[in-house]
């Protein structure tokens, strides 16, 4: 999920005879990203969620709702990729980064942090990382190939190519909640030495199940402290950074609610919809506890606020539906991985007093790709034409001086060769399915078809929903409308082919 937060940094200048003209005052920045989270689960987007989120109710009330935003990909690192650069993930990779993988980002390529950090800005990223790092440079010589136990890696030494090499000054977190090493690691060092190897056993998975992947880990890890210690390190930071004139961007990225399913126990029931929901609650929570920071400290009123997720909730979703009647991704068919809405399409919350409508929303056509283009207006960046692609600037959006977003075309992907694109209110899958989830038998999705009125509507020419009518994607129209799909399908390979989309570009 993602929330910004953009705070400004104040100043006085002393009186002189002669006074200069106040130079812009440049908001501090913080981001919360919320993971495998779907626009059904907060009650500000669906009244039938099942989940308590008074923190995100709270935020919503206070801003500005996007009903119609997506992120890049239905699964994490690439849609991670794509906020911090501005650009469609599959123009560079489609999969997620796995266990010991490297960094996903090119030496030369600008960052959303790197440019803030031109603009003076102090960044930091704290939580899940999941975008890669060079592990080679702490791997011991004599190390077997593929070895990843505590022994084949000197701790001692800095890890190369992480979130401190593209961008940001500070950096605290576990990479991934279930990835190896298992071990808090800041900046580019490990806060203690792994010492023995996982065993995902010593800790209770609340629902479904969780293969922690093999690796290393410090004895007395306990993945339940993530939550709590990373909030209090974004408390810290905000607090601290607050007090300096130079302005700040914090990306704060929670591992929840994807799996391990483990809200702490102060949590347990707090929800209608199983551990699932209990963890949405921890993690509101937690959002409570930063906001809180940024009020105490001042700056409350200076501060933007984005909210969303990384892609939609894990294919769990279908039993839980059926246990608790709880639709993570209501109203929308599909979850994380598919092409369908529900893997894409999520819940945004912007926040800025002053500047954005409380209390308001838009079903304008938005992507977390549009946050480096927006960003970079906002602190008066001049894009070079070799960064962010396909970011488009919606800031007039957010202010409402335009009711209209000027992204008319989105494209979707999560898999290599199946892709879908959004053009106006039409959306084409090319491809028989937008199911990415393969058999899903043992979750029970025929029960689910049924109890939600769906027919299987696989189609080799394709499927073609009009947005504007079927939102939840029930009627198939490739076979009625195939010059649509013609139309579509040449603007999908124009986007693929020509290397970017936003329209600062065409010239």
């Amino acid at each position: 999920m993602l929330a910004v937060a953009l705070t400004t940094a104040c100043s006085q200048s002393n009186s002189t005879i002669e006074k200069k003209p106040a130079a812009k005052q440049l908001p501090n920045i913080v981001i919360l990203y919320a993971d495998d989270l779907g626009a059904g689960d907060l009650g500000s987007f669906s009244s039938r969620s099942k989940i308590p989120t008074p923190n995100l109710d709270k935020l919503a009330s206070q801003g500005l709702s996007f009903t119609d935003a997506h992120s890049s990909s239905g699964i994490c690192s690439p849609s991670r990729y794509a906020l911090l650069t501005g650009q469609y993930h599959w123009r560079k990779f489609h999969d997620i980064v796995k266990a010991f993988g490297d960094s996903v980002f090119e030496a030369e390529q600008l960052t959303l942090p790197e440019m803030l950090q031109q603009k003076g800005y102090t960044t930091a990223a704290i939580g899940k990382w999941h975008l890669g790092w060079d592990w080679d440079s702490i791997r011991k010589q004599d190390a077997p190939s593929g070895a990843v136990g505590p022994n084949d890696f000197d701790w001692n030494k800095a890890i190369e190519n992480g979130p401190t090499a593209h961008g940001f000054d500070y950096y605290f977190g576990d990479n991934v909640i279930n990835f190896p090493p298992y071990v808090w690691i800041e900046n580019d060092r490990v806060t203690q030495i792994p010492d023995t190897m996982v065993d995902g056993t010593l800790w209770k998975n609340k629902e479904g199940t969780m293969r922690y992947r093999e690796g290393p880990m410090v004895t007395g890890w306990n993945p339940y402290e993530n939550i709590p210690t990373t909030t209090q390190k974004g408390i810290d930071f905000i607090t601290q950074k607050s007090k300096q004139e130079q302005p700040f961007f914090l990306y704060f990225a929670y591992p929840s609610p994807h799996a391990p399913i483990i809200p702490n126990d102060e949590f347990d029931n707090t929800s209608k919809a199983g551990p699932y929901g209990d963890l949405i609650v921890e993690t509101d929570d937690s959002i409570g506890k930063l906001l809180a920071a940024i009020d105490q400290a001042g700056i409350a009123d200076n501060t933007i606020i984005i909210f969303s997720s990384d892609n939609g909730p894990e294919n769990y979703a279908y039993l839980r539906d059926q246990k608790f009647k709880h639709w993570s991704s209501y109203p929308f068919r599909g979850l994380k991985r598919d092409t369908y809405e529900g893997g894409h399409r999520v819940p945004m919350i912007v926040r800025w007093p002053n500047h954005v409508q409380a209390n308001s929303q838009t079903d304008e056509l938005v992507s977390q790709i549009d946050l480096m283009a927006t960003i970079a207006e906002i602190i008066e960046f001049k894009l070079p034409n070799d960064a962010a692609h396909d970011s488009f600037n919606i800031l007039e959006l957010w202010t409402g001086e335009s009711s209209n977003s000027p992204r008319r075309a989105m494209v979707h992907n999560t898999t290599a060769g199946k892709f879908a694109i959004r053009s106006d209110d039409w959306t084409l899958i090319d491809a028989p399915s937008g199911n990415q989830n393969g058999n899903l038998t043992r979750f029970n999705y025929a029960d689910w078809q049924n109890r939600h009125g769906y027919q299987t509507d696989d189609n080799q020419k394709g499927q073609l929903f009009d947005m504007k009518n079927d939102r939840e994607q029930r009627f198939n129209l490739i076979e009625k409308h195939p010059e649509k799909a013609r139309q579509m399908r040449q603007l999908l390979e124009q986007i693929k082919s020509q290397g970017w989309s936003a329209p600062r570009l065409n010239k």
